[in-house]
């Protein structure tokens, strides 16, 4: 079941982002960072077993740019569609906030492209460096993710 994400998930998310984090698949976010934006993130709760499978968020970058970031699905559960979901319910949210150019920065191209994202120059998203790549110690010679967008 798809839903919003709750105070009582941050600490699910935190940690299964930094699962993730910790095997180079998505950049480690704090819990600080998590509790700040947690109205960006959506959870993928299985209710059968009782327990969140998987999440992502859908941050606002700028008047004409959203990104989507820090998804991950639980090993056990992923090729279900889970991890589709999660991304189409950020492309859906970020259109009812008429953000129109979507992107992220992933290591799984393949994923991506099969939502409809394509592969972009990183030095067209000059607005996410503003905002949050300065902050990474990857920025700017060691970045190793590939941008993507969807445009709507």
């Amino acid at each position: 079941m798809l839903r919003k994400a709750k105070v009582g998930d941050v600490k699910t998310i935190h940690k299964m982002i930094n699962v993730s984090a910790s095997k180079e698949e998505i950049l480690p976010r704090s819990l600080m960072d998590i509790y700040g934006s947690l109205r960006d993130f959506f959870v993928y709760y299985d209710e059968q077993d009782q327990l969140i499978t998987g999440v992502c968020a859908m941050n606002i970058i700028w008047e004409n740019l959203a990104e989507v970031r820090s998804l991950y699905v639980d090993e056990a559960y992923r090729r279900h569609g889970i991890g589709r979901i999660l991304v189409e319910a950020c492309i859906s949210e970020a259109i009812t906030l008429e953000l129109f150019r979507i992107f992220t920065l992933t290591y799984k191209k393949e994923f991506f492209q099969h939502v409809g994202f394509h592969v972009v120059d990183r030095s067209s998203l000059s607005e996410k460096i503003w905002t949050d790549c300065f902050r990474c110690s990857k920025y700017p010679d060691y970045c190793d993710e590939i941008a993507m967008i969807i445009e709507l």
